[in-house]
């Protein structure tokens, strides 16, 4: 059925090898070849063979987000960086795209749910960015933000960008994946087993699980998502894209998408992956304090969630070779310490 599926409406919505190859020779000398670091730790707790964690929270703007966004901007023709873009972001993207608009020569406007963490807006807005914030009551507030994103372009004949559900973002997103499969290759001459990737849009796990789909065929991604948000994994299971009805809040606030992208959802039923994981804000809180115990690393919640499933795993995991995504750190201080305490 997913074949079938494939075949004709998708074609376009997955990105190239070639187009995953030139983002990432784009992306070098630009965006951060961020860490891979070996937790033994906790691979000897869990009994795996060997545990990293990709510290994409090391990342430009604290975030994965700049790999997309810099690489979706390369492609704007000189007439449209004349006009400026528009998106809406709940703040990742909002921190991103102004300094990725600043490289290339053009503006940026960002629509923000009015209930985004306030440093997002702040530094969105330091970093260049023009933000609107919008008011979503009990509406979901993506959808919200996406269609004001919309008038904005229209009115002001602005190239609307979307944060995730681009093909061209997730071949940016890609270069993450590479990045792992070459580091690994060279220290330890192996490819991980599974890889735990956080799942909003899709825009991140897509672009990670094409690239293992091409360099290492025995790696599953396991999507990883927050209770009542887990639109992926449900996408996935029914075989076709699913809207969630808007539901409680989540600390992962980067992680509230009730339906993923088009193009991610193309990419990610186009191949293999791993079982969807769910988790609790509460095993979220315990993984960013795990993090900043064992090696200091500060991460947002949404940059701890895979942590967190693997960590409810348990040791259904034991002997394998396991890749963490440590998405982002885009967190008050005083936020991230309530997690933690």
């Amino acid at each position: 059925m997913i074949k079938e599926y494939l075949m004709d409406k998708t074609k376009n919505l997955i990105p190239s090898n070639q187009e995953m190859d030139e983002a990432t020779l784009a992306l070098r000398g630009v965006a951060i070849e961020t860490p891979l670091i070996e937790i033994p730790e906790l691979a000897d707790r869990f009994q795996l063979n060997s545990l990293h964690l990709k510290l994409e929270s090391m990342q430009r703007t604290g975030s994965f987000k700049f790999r997309g966004a810099y690489w979706r901007c390369m492609q704007l023709n000189h007439e449209e960086k004349n006009r400026g873009v528009v998106a809406f972001s709940s703040g990742n993207f909002a921190q991103a795209l102004p300094v990725a608009t600043s490289l290339v020569g053009t503006s940026a406007k960002i629509v923000m749910p009015i209930d985004a963490p306030a440093i997002k807006k702040k530094r969105a807005e330091e970093f260049g960015a023009e933000v609107i914030l919008t008011d979503h009551g009990e509406k979901g507030r993506e959808f919200v933000a996406a269609k004001k994103a919309k008038q904005i372009a229209e009115n002001e004949n602005r190239t609307l960008l979307h944060p995730f559900d681009d093909t061209h973002m997730i071949a940016g997103n890609s270069s993450t994946a590479l990045e792992i499969v070459e580091t690994l290759h060279a220290r330890k001459r192996y490819l991980p087993d599974h890889v735990f990737c956080c799942a909003g849009g899709g825009g991140l796990i897509s672009g990670i699980a094409m690239c293992f789909a091409r360099y290492s065929s025995k790696t599953t991604v396991i999507p990883v998502e927050p209770a009542g948000f887990d639109s992926t994994g449900q996408s996935l299971n029914r075989g076709e894209a699913t809207t969630l009805k808007p539901s409680s809040r989540s600390i992962c606030d980067a992680l509230q998408a009730l339906r993923p992208g088009d193009a991610p959802f193309a990419c990610l039923s186009s191949i293999r992956t791993g079982t969807p994981a769910v988790v609790l804000d509460k095993e979220v809180c315990e993984a960013m304090a795990l993090a900043y115990d064992l090696r200091r690393i500060v991460l947002e919640p949404a940059g701890a969630a895979p942590l967190a499933a693997l960590i409810k795993s348990g040791n259904l995991m034991k002997g394998k070779h396991i890749v963490v995504i440590a998405s982002g750190a885009n967190i008050q201080p005083e936020d991230f310490i309530a997690c933690i305490q």
